[in-house]
């Protein structure tokens, strides 16, 4: 039985030669973990962070790890792929989904909730460095924790004044937000100390450091 679907790629796993292991977020499935087949020709650009794509699902009796077949861009993402800055943001950002959303996770929403970001994220053409905050933010909103000034005061230190400026403003306005390197990466940190909080798991984003990086 083969269903067709559409999929945000979070990471991919390499399984010997000709297999990955894509962990993907879907509508139907919500977070979900499928293995596909690639060769040296497959165009390995379809698997990068936060890619749109969509394939067939073949569905197996005898084991959780469905096959994705006939896989395919759903939605070109130029405007990703040619930013470093960007690209960068979608390396930590598919981490983070992938590391709150357990498999088998299904949260009402949220694949259309996370493409309209990603989507929003390409055609962005300047002041998006505080893009990735504001997708913290309303991520959290998104499972549930509908954060307040109130709720976000213990994890916010020094930084209280911008955090509420940033609950305070539309999205758009929050992009505008002056902010030093310093200071985007402590409110990105503690936005993760307050999710973690929530879900009651520390939440390990490696690809912060690279972030971090970034905005010196």
């Amino acid at each position: 039985m083969t269903h067709a679907s559409r999929f945000i790629v979070l990471s991919t796993t390499k399984v010997g030669d000709k297999s990955l292991v894509l962990h993907t977020l879907s509508p139907d499935w919500g977070r979900r973990s499928f293995i596909t087949s690639v060769s040296h020709k497959s165009p390995m650009a379809l698997f990068l962070p936060l890619s749109l794509i969509e394939g067939e699902v073949v569905e197996n009796t005898k084991s959780d790890l469905w096959r994705l077949k006939e896989i395919s861009s759903s939605t070109p993402l130029n405007g990703i792929r040619s930013n470093v800055h960007k690209n960068t943001m979608t390396l930590f950002l598919s981490e983070v989904l992938l590391r709150t959303l357990k498999d088998g996770a299904f949260e009402e929403g949220l694949f259309e909730w996370c493409r309209g970001n990603i989507l929003t994220l390409d055609a962005m053409e300047s002041d998006f460095s505080n893009f990735h905050l504001r997708f913290l933010l309303e991520f959290a909103g998104a499972l549930g924790f509908s954060p307040s000034i109130e709720d976000l005061m213990p994890f916010c230190g020094e930084h209280l004044d911008i955090v509420r400026h940033f609950l305070s403003c539309s999205a758009a306005e929050s992009m505008l937000i002056p902010m030093s390197g310093a200071q985007r990466n402590a409110v990105a940190s503690l936005f993760l100390d307050y999710i973690s909080y929530h879900i009651d798991s520390p939440l390990q984003i490696r690809s912060l450091s690279v972030l971090r990086e970034l905005y010196k």
